[in-house]
This record gives C-alpha cells, structure tokens and sequence, in this order.
C-alpha cells in the first residue's frame, strides 16, 4: 500500500507520545529539580534529558576511549608493553615506551603509554586482541576542551584504573573473564601438582 511506511513511522511517534503522557501522570517530574542520579533506562517515551545535570545511562556495551587496569591490592599493571594493541590499532593512535633495567635489559611494563583521543576511533580492537586483559573501553565520553593537541594526548597517568573500576562499569564482561581467569589458573596448578609429582631423575653417573 502506498504510504505504508509514512503511517508506520506516525505510529511509533504515536505510541511514543502516548508513552510520555502516561508517564507524566503516574510520575510528574520536576524539571526545576532535576535528578542527579540520571535516567533509567526503563523510562519510556518522549522527555527531555536536562544536560548536564541529568544525563541518560550509557549501556554497559557502551565504549568510548581506552584505559589502562592496574591490581587493587598490588597496584601492578596488567599491561607488559607487548605492543599488541599498538599494532593492531587502525588509526595508529597508541604509542608505547618499555621499562628497562639498570642493565638495559626490558622489563614487561610500560614506562610510558600514550593515547591520541583526537584520532581515536573507539573500535575496541586494542580490547579484543590484548592477550591480558590491561586494556579496556571506558564510559567517559566528556572530554571537550578548548585546546586541540595536549589535552587529547593521554598519558599513562591519565589512563590508569583499578580493576573493580572495570567490574563496575562492565559487569558482565568481568564476570566472564574472572571465569576464564580461574580456569587458566586451575590448569596452571594441576600442571604444578603433575610437575611435583613426578619423581626426580637420577643423576648421571
């Protein structure tokens, strides 16, 4: 039928409408008050966000820039300055410096890490492909600034956060790799138990 498309679209615009009023009745909001805590995501119909004092919650999928995990208890990095994410970065916005020794040897920790926010495309691949999970995606996305090139540099201080900073903000994600965490553990103790196990060689004569 022609203009099938056109009444579709006027009846989502209609159940939304209707949606608002309803929800205006059962709980009138105070646009002169607004609430701190931000919008559900269960609210339904058509409203006005009253930015930045209320602000809509980001789904926990949401990703924005990368940060750096470290240990709560410890404060070790998880990251070992592989250089994995540098590579496989699209826009090449990564850039990292290794630790070294005294001896001049390298040490697996990043003595600098840097992140170019003005080209960063949040694809996430850094994410994907880091075999330690020391990078992940975050949910700030306020990083206006009236000045283009230093403040969009990251530095590694800028980009450190604990642990439980990731759990709450990706719960699900989390839970999945604590899971696989405790598996890989598990397996590298039962290698260690088999190893002592063993009895030991005799010498050579």
């Amino acid at each position: 039928m022609i203009g099938r498309g056109i009444l579709d679209g006027l009846a989502v615009t209609f159940r939304h409408a209707l949606a608002s009023a309803a929800g205006q009745l059962r709980r009138p909001r105070s646009f002169s008050a607004p609430r701190q805590q931000g919008i559900s995501e269960s609210e339904h119909g058509l409203f006005t966000v009253q930015y930045p004092e209320e602000r809509l919650a980001v789904p926990e999928r949401f990703r924005y820039l990368p940060v750096l995990l470290y240990e709560v208890d410890t404060g070790k990095e998880r990251c070992t300055s592989c250089g994995i994410c540098a590579k496989v970065c699209p826009p090449q916005c990564i850039w990292i410096v290794r630790t070294a020794g005294p001896d001049g040897k390298p040490i697996p920790q990043p003595a600098e890490f840097y992140i170019d926010a003005s080209i960063c495309m949040s694809c996430g691949f850094c994410v994907e492909y880091c075999p330690f999970d020391a990078i992940k995606m975050d949910h700030v996305y306020e990083l206006a600034s009236y000045e283009r090139f230093d403040s969009l540099l990251l530095r590694k201080a800028d980009l450190m956060r604990p642990v439980d900073y990731h759990a709450r903000i990706h719960p699900t994600d989390f839970a999945a790799e604590e899971v696989d965490r405790l598996a890989k553990l598990e397996a590298e103790r039962a290698k260690e138990a088999v190893r002592a196990a063993r009895p030991p060689r005799p010498a050579k004569s």
